[in-house]
């Protein structure tokens, strides 16, 4: 559950701005103390309330999964353990503010194994509803990985499958809002070092030196047609040249193009939450399509072709009876997910893959939820080969039992 929490940062920013907490400063006159001179020491216990702030935040995860997997012509492979990559994660995130304009974050995050980081990026309040940003972020791509991917946030214990095709990336950025009439609208775009192509078809980003001369350029625009802002629909696009590794085993399908591979991507969501009294609907969706240049790859074999393009979906509903009177069942809420996420087929890692979840949660605060998920996932491989593991026409059965903690600190 990597990169994927920076719908925090919106309601942490506020906080910082709207925090009006004092630097305590230490008295450096006092009898003892080696620093005597009497400038610095007026300058710094003269510091202005709210002209510095340091905060640490962050998130915990932790869960236990019970797995049965069962391939086409093989007994099932059934496994449990006490944590995993999807179901541990530590990630403190630590903020400072310096003024009413600058703000830095870093994050830091564990997941058992190894430490990664999810962000480290620098923004500055340039005017109401106009942020700039530089550093590693999260693309400005679709709403899953930016608003929902947090454990104390999503309503499902496990990321749905394909989301995190943008990823994060080395850039700048401008985002903001504004009013509409009665309606309103946000946007996010970006400018990074982009992607590189490899040499199975699939692309990697997040090169803190550029892979090639080109940059891309991603964004997203959201409508919130109504007065209460219950309902946003969103568009997302991404473009950008892809970067040719040294040793590149793949060539372009037309020899006689001068033209490098690329790569686009363009996503469309749905965010409604309302009040049906006694209960609360939250629905969710994006589905999101990228389409690489068409090229021809080479394996150890022989060399193949294929239309490098994936298509990706996910929509989840849940109800919460939150004006329930019993203090008990007002905290439940249950929560259902189906995922589709189809990868090319002739490619080494194709495959056409399902996901439906479920889900009953209960919310401790607004920011710690247990939850207890079921998962049926199922993949058909549509592979040229097995170097990835999708043979073709093998199908994988995935059965999950999971019970998680999560919460925000």
């Amino acid at each position: 559950m990597n990169l994927q929490k920076a719908a925090r940062l919106a309601f942490i920013a506020g906080l910082f701005l709207l925090n009006n907490g004092t630097i305590i400063a230490q008295d450096m006159s006092q009898p003892g103390n080696p620093i005597k001179d009497q400038s610095i020491n007026q300058a710094v216990t003269s510091m202005l309330p709210s002209e510095t702030d340091f905060m640490m935040v962050g998130l915990t995860t932790f869960g236990f999964i019970n797995q049965s997997v069962t391939t086409t012509g093989a007994a099932a492979n059934k496994t449990n353990s006490l944590a995993d990559a999807d179901r541990f994660e530590f990630s403190p995130m630590f903020l400072w503010r310096h003024g009413d304009n600058l703000l830095v974050e870093f994050e830091p995050s564990w997941d058992g194994n190894s430490i990664g980081v999810n962000w480290a990026d620098v923004h500055y309040f340039i005017a109401p509803g106009l942020i700039a940003r530089a550093g590693y972020f999260v693309l400005p791509f679709g709403i899953y990985n930016k608003r929902l991917a947090a454990g104390w946030i999503d309503k499902l214990p496990s990321d749905p499958t394909g989301m995190d095709v943008a990823g994060s990336d080395f850039g700048i950025g401008l985002s903001g809002g504004l009013p509409l009439g009665t309606m309103k609208m946000s946007y996010d775009v970006s400018l990074t070092n982009g992607f590189q192509l490899n040499n199975d078809g699939t692309i990697t980003n997040g090169f803190v030196v550029a892979q090639n001369n080109g940059k891309t350029v991603c964004g997203r625009l959201g409508f919130l047609p109504l007065s209460n802002s219950s309902l946003e629909i969103g568009v997302s696009g991404l473009y950008g040249a892809l970067a040719t590794p040294a040793g590149a085993t793949f060539i372009n399908t037309n020899p006689t193009s001068t033209t490098g591979p690329s790569v686009s991507m363009y996503a469309v969501d749905l965010d409604f939450v309302h009040n049906y009294n006694p209960v609360q609907v939250n629905v969710k969706a994006q589905y999101s399509a990228t389409m690489i240049s068409s090229m021809t790859y080479a394996d150890s074999a022989a060399q193949f072709t294929f239309n490098n393009t994936i298509t990706d979906f996910f929509g989840q509903v849940s109800v919460r009876p939150s004006n329930s009177k019993n203090k008990y069942i007002k905290n439940l809420e249950l929560a259902y997910r189906f995922v589709d996420y189809t990868t090319p087929q002739g490619s080494s890692y194709g495959q056409n893959y399902t996901e439906s979840d479920i889900a009953l949660d209960y919310w401790i605060s607004w920011r710690t939820v247990l939850k207890l998920g079921y998962e049926m996932r199922a993949s058909k491989g549509t592979a040229v080969d097995n170097t990835e593991g999708y043979i073709n026409g093998v199908t994988t059965n995935t059965n999950n039992l999971i019970i998680q903690f999560s919460t925000e600190f």
